[in-house]
């Protein structure tokens, strides 16, 4: 992004108190400067101003002139000398000098410096924006002096000739699982989006996305995608159908291209400014950036959750946890579903936006943000991280030395500090166990501890694949279900942190047929005792909508243990147990004629009682349809 400090010729000659040179060659070249400026034509800019002050060296206002066209190029040593040689002329200048000066001495990490001049500045002006840029770069000022001396490891890799191009590429994007990078890329002011693939370590050449979503009238861009791959979010401004200038919208993926996209449309979508999206890992949380009323500054980042109805509700700002009174933007929420990462100019740190990230406590309040720390982040902005689902990598774009093009796509190790929360996730695909074919099944997976729904949604109708991300941490219900079939029930135990390491599976589903068999792996009780947990109740609730959705079939209720201890007692036990789940289902609804329960105690195993995970396996409870 460019610095807003030049806007024009006549801007800077603001601080120049109307002096001309005594040299009329020196006032010819700084004459020749002003419209160069105003064309952002600042290394010609430069070269008349240096003919200038060569010409006159007590020419103040060409020093000061040329100082600015050094900043809009980002040579802060060379803007320091200028202005300070403009002082040296004469020390009356106006307040702008003063605090010009300052920023070029922050950028130059001269932050002592820098504090004095900016409470100069504020001597003689303490009400303008600038004086509220100044009172907040002191804030900055006492930050950098103690971040600049703990920096943190930063190593950015480009990602290579398959994405980056001599064409400016940004706002990278990538599914849970590393395979499936969507980024923008903007070619003869026409921004698309392109996707590339990670294959044999390296990223595959990139393609242009979706000519469903992609547009030669319209930019595209800002986006982000659901952990699965399966959801788009992204930008678009000035459409026919949008709300404001700038709105969000969404496109699924229908096997291997994209549906029409849509407006999100109210309450996320208004009259004013929306973009950046960021789509929470259960999909049901939206969270932007919007400039509309009711916020703490400029751009704050706002959310929009599902509603119990399938719409979006309420926009609702994150509060001044995370909004400052100057702008927050390009929110990224991380597949653990806790750490927001974001960009900020309003929290202490090295100058203009830097990136910071936020841990959401277990009451639901985000933490206080933390700066991602030095050289990641400088005195240039810095915005657009994203984190990969195993939090050992962020995306970003830049400019770097030695890359592609104008900006080009890097990747870099997160520092331990700034790590997310660890994730897992199930992936896989669910196919008839007759036929092999694949079908469009609902995928569930739920939170155990929390009871809270982690995901919920339908295979991709082509291809019967699935992506659901887990946190570290849980017990997981998983559940497949599709309509004629038995559905299939699996546990997952992610409990220890060294568990990362992804679940690869293919789901066998069965038609409903007399003799189908379920093992609910999601029923649990006490060692020896026969109280259901109340872990249990989500899957005895799908058992129940399994037997309400289909009222012809009759089952019964198995329960099964290891071989361990006495036979009598064994089978007692699971007597109980399939006594417990026969009741359970009665209690709510479900015909007692429809059901019978039985206890084989160790008399059918289905693994090895030789060791503790056979032993586990044959702990179970299960059903089985004895008549349709």
């Amino acid at each position: 992004m460019k610095f807003c400090l030049i806007l024009s010729f006549s801007i800077l000659s603001i601080y120049c108190f109307g002096q001309s040179s005594a040299n009329k060659k020196a006032q010819v070249y700084f004459e020749k400067a002003g419209p160069l400026i105003d064309k952002f034509d600042y290394v010609a800019a430069e070269q008349v101003l240096k003919n200038a002050v060569e010409t006159d060296p007590l020419f103040q206002n060409a020093y000061i002139v040329l100082a600015g066209v050094y900043k809009a190029q980002k040579k802060y040593q060379d803007a320091r000398s200028a202005y300070e040689k403009a002082i040296l002329i004469n020390k009356v200048v106006a307040p702008g000098v003063i605090y010009d000066l300052a920023e070029t001495e922050f950028a130059t990490q001269d932050y002592l410096k820098a504090k004095q001049h900016f409470g100069d500045f504020l001597t003689v002006d303490s009400s303008s924006d600038r004086a509220r840029r100044a009172k907040k770069y002191l804030l900055d000022c006492d930050f950098a002096t103690v971040a600049i001396k703990k920096p943190v490891k930063y190593s950015p890799t480009n990602l290579g000739e398959g994405v980056n191009t001599v064409d400016a590429e940004y706002f990278p994007a990538i599914t849970a699982d590393g395979e499936i990078l969507v980024f923008t890329r903007q070619v003869k002011g026409n921004e698309d989006f392109w996707t590339a693939q990670f294959k044999n370590n390296t990223w595959s050449t990139a393609t242009p996305l979706s000519s469903k979503i992609n547009t030669t009238r319209y930019n595209e861009g800002a986006q982000t995608i659901s952990p699965d791959g399966k959801y788009l979010f992204f930008t678009g401004c000035n459409r026919p159908d949008g709300l404001g200038r700038c709105d969000i919208y969404v496109s699924h993926r229908e096997g291997k291209d994209w549906g029409e996209p849509y407006n999100v449309g109210q309450p996320v979508n208004s009259e004013f400014w929306e973009s950046q999206p960021a789509i929470s890992p259960d999909g049901r949380t939206l969270y932007f950036i919007s400039n509309r009323p009711g916020g703490y500054g400029g751009y704050d980042i706002w959310k929009s959750t599902i509603t119990d109805d399938a719409k979006w509700g309420p926009a609702i700002n994150l509060g001044p946890e995370i909004n400052t009174a100057f702008d927050e933007n390009t929110p990224f929420l991380h597949a653990d579903g806790k750490t927001l990462y974001f960009s900020s100019n309003g929290w202490p740190g090295f100058g203009n936006k830097d990136i910071y990230f936020s841990r959401q406590g277990n009451d639901g309040q985000w933490q206080k943000p933390v700066n991602i720390g030095y050289p990641i982040n400088s005195f240039e902005d810095e915005s657009g991280l994203v984190v990969s689902a195993d939090g050992n990598l962020g995306l970003f774009s830049s400019n770097l030395k030695g890359g592609f093009g104008m900006q080009d796509i890097y990747s870099f190790g997160i520092p331990e500090t700034a790590k997310p929360l660890k994730v897992s996730y199930v992936k896989g695909i669910v196919r008839d166990r007759d036929t092999k074919k694949t079908i469009e099944s609902n995928v569930q997976v739920v939170d155990l501890k929390t009871n809270k729904t982690v995901f919920d949604d339908y295979t991709d109708p082509e291809t019967g694949q699935f992506l659901a991300v887990m946190p570290i941490g849980s017990n997981y219900l998983f559940n497949v279900n599709s309509e004629g079939y038995l559905f299939y029930s699996e546990n997952f135990e992610l409990k220890s942190d060294d568990i990362t390491k992804p679940y690869q599976i293919e789901v066998y589903i069965e038609k409903i047929k007399q003799g189908g068999n379920v093992t609910l792996k999601n029923i649990f009780f006490d060692t020896n005792k026969f109280n259901l947990l109340p872990a249990s109740i989500r899957e005895l609730d799908l058992l129940i909508d399994f037997l309400q959705q289909n009222k012809n079939v009759q089952i019964e209720v198995q329960g099964h243990t290891d071989n361990v201890g006495d036979d009598k007692l064994n089978e007692r036990l699971s007597f109980n147990r399939a006594n417990a789940v026969y009741e359970y289902l009665i209690k709510n609804s479900i015909d007692a004629k429809r059901l019978t329960f039985k206890g084989f105690g160790a008399s059918k195993p289905i693994a090895d009682n030789k060791t503790e995970t056979g032993r586990k396996n044959n702990r179970r409870t299960s059903f089985v349809i004895t008549k349709i």
